[in-house]
């Protein structure tokens, strides 16, 4: 078996059924050989080439066995190993750094935060890869690193390429290559709504539906989107632009020439500034909303009011199973309740289809160890 020092170089060239037999049993958790050959549909010899070689790399191991099948005979069990195979989860922010580190079944192993101290992408490289070396140092099987920015990230000729992130205030900055020069490792860089989509689908709130949509509230509004088991990312890098569908005929200017989006309503330095308080933190509004403050409780009104018709649209455009809601913005879905649920309805009608909207807690280390995960996925080519 390799050693673990030198894995981030060595990743192994894995055929198509190895490759499918191991997303089987990550998605999974536990399968018998005999499910996998089902699933997949793979003579014994296939699959017993594919499951030795797993098995060689330290990808999977043996867990006794079940009677899982309509023959009664009883089956190998397998399940992804521990401690072999790691993986480095990095989510940016305006002034933050997360970091996760995971196992390949996205089981999350340590977890780091500081300050940023210089968005400037050769000092912020500089930084990501001082995090690399400290969390490696205590995880030398770190294999890969995932990058997740807030912002539009699109490949050219081969160049994966954060085009545009306007709260870094980068435009045109090839950051995988940078990283993976500066620290070894094979690094994939995505959008983080994105990452954060292919997440809840594999393993989170969205784990087993077909179709999925998440939206995101906080500094921003995000939408991402699972459709036949993949995550929607657009031709041009810029998939789920919802922010700016119109909620009411005129309003506030959200700040790029529009009057009466979602954006000029529902992130949370602008329920802020809608209360009146633009010095205020979103937090501190959040308490005078609760406190029975009026202007404050109006801004919210009109955020819910935003949500609920953004929901809405998602459903009416999409037609998902399924909506998982989260960011550091959930508050606006407690406080202003009603008026999510009735634009929500209103603007389902004359329709009801069956969907449910899964409102999952925030933390921002969640955003990293999706990073952590979205390594995995494009190794494994999914």
């Amino acid at each position: 078996m390799t050693n673990q020092l030198d894995r981030a170089a060595t990743w192994p060239v894995l055929t198509d059924a190895t490759r499918a037999a191991l997303r089987e049993i990550l998605v999974h958790g536990v399968l018998s050989r005999a499910e996998i050959a089902r699933a997949l549909g793979l003579s014994r010899a296939s699959l017993t080439r594919a499951v030795r070689t797993l098995q060689e790399h330290g990808f999977v191991i043996e867990v006794g066995t079940d009677v899982r099948g309509a023959t009664g005979r009883p089956s190998e069990l397998l399940r992804t190993s521990e401690g072999v195979w790691e993986f480095l989860g990095v989510k940016l922010t305006q002034d933050r750094l997360y970091a996760a580190v995971t196992d390949l079944a996205g089981r999350v192993l340590a977890l780091h935060e500081e300050t940023l101290r210089d968005p400037s992408p050769d000092a912020l490289v500089q930084q990501v890869a001082e995090v690399t070396e400290r969390l490696r140092a205590a995880s030398p099987a770190i294999s890969s690193l995932g990058v997740s920015v807030p912002g539009d990230v699109v490949t050219r000729d081969g160049v994966t390429v954060v085009e545009v992130s306007q709260f870094l205030g980068w435009r045109d900055v090839p950051l995988s290559s940078m990283l993976e020069a500066r620290t070894g490792l094979t690094t994939f860089t995505v959008n983080d709504v994105d990452a954060l989509t292919a997440k809840e689908h594999w393993i989170g709130a969205g784990a087993g539906v077909g179709s999925m949509a998440l939206v995101t509230v906080g500094a921003g509004v995000g939408f991402g989107l699972v459709t036949n088991g993949e995550v929607s990312e657009g031709a041009h890098g810029r998939f789920g632009r919802v922010g700016h569908l119109p909620v009411y005929g005129g309003g506030p200017d959200c700040g790029v020439g529009h009057e009466g989006c979602v954006s000029g309503y529902l992130p949370s330095s602008i329920i802020a500034r809608n209360a009146g308080h633009d010095d205020t933190s979103y937090g501190a509004v959040v308490d005078l909303a609760r406190a029975g403050d009026e202007a404050a409780l109006e801004a919210f009104r009109d955020a819910g009011t935003a949500l609920g018709v953004l929901l809405s649209t998602v459903v009416t455009l999409v037609d998902p199973e399924s909506i998982v809601l989260t960011g550091d913005g959930l508050p606006v879905y407690d406080i202003a309740r009603a008026e999510v649920d009735a634009a929500f309805r209103k603007g389902l009608r004359p329709y009801e289809p069956a969907v449910t909207v899964v409102v999952q807690p925030f933390e921002f280390s969640e955003w990293a160890r999706a990073a952590a995960v979205l390594a995995v996925r494009r190794l494994l080519r999914f």
